[in-house]
């Protein structure tokens, strides 16, 4: 089932999720529901509170991203490595580690759609989490990798890409993401605006 997402604005997106059982009820459906929008949106990560669901959950599949880099690309890129086939599902994850020189990425959001900015993250990062079979798991993960997970992470915290950005940059972004949340924007997927008229939800 292809599920909404939400849209700059929603209070879901700014809350820090809770942690789940491993017999929270109806998980499964939730994650091939999850993938099943992630890629009808053409994201390559979601998060659980981008659905509306405050739970510290979240997915990605990195492999669209690294066939785009590699169209790009003229030389190979050292930071896309491992990039193919990085499909995996993330429950109750902890960021132990980021370490590195901090480097500047243009990121975007299906929650925020049309806006891309550049924002700083540290390149190596140590995670640990539970995968979908609830298996634990502690992992590092670099370069591009690395920066979708700690996008998708930030998603779980209440953290937005737009929250990085300086005072100055938001106060210049702050009319369209208005116009965001009210779905006074061009999109593709399904999504919800917290602060749409009637109608237009």
């Amino acid at each position: 089932m292809i599920l909404p997402i939400e849209a700059y604005g929603a209070p879901v997106l700014k809350k820090m999720a809770d942690e789940i059982e491993e017999d929270h009820k109806g998980l499964t459906e939730l994650i091939a529901n999850m993938f099943e929008s992630m890629y009808e949106a053409s994201g390559v990560g979601l998060a659980a509170p981008q659905i509306g669901k405050s739970i510290r959950l979240f997915i990605i599949d990195a492999s669209p991203f690294a066939q785009d880099l590699d169209d790009e690309e003229v030389e190979p890129d050292p930071r896309a490595v491992g990039l193919d086939g990085l499909k995996k599902v993330f429950i109750n994850p902890i960021i132990e580690t980021e370490e590195g020189e901090e480097w500047p990425f243009l990121e975007g959001c299906l929650s925020i759609p049309n806006i891309r900015e550049d924002v700083m993250r540290k390149p190596n990062i140590r995670i640990t989490y539970y995968d979908e079979n609830w298996k634990f798991c502690d992992e590092e993960y670099d370069g591009y990798a690395a920066r979708i997970i700690q996008h998708e992470y930030d998603h779980i915290e209440g953290i937005l890409f737009t929250d990085h950005l300086s005072p100055l940059k938001k106060r210049i972004l702050k009319k369209k993401l208005v116009a965001i949340s009210k779905g006074d924007t061009e999109v593709s997927y399904r999504m919800k605006f917290p602060n749409a008229k009637r109608g237009k939800r």
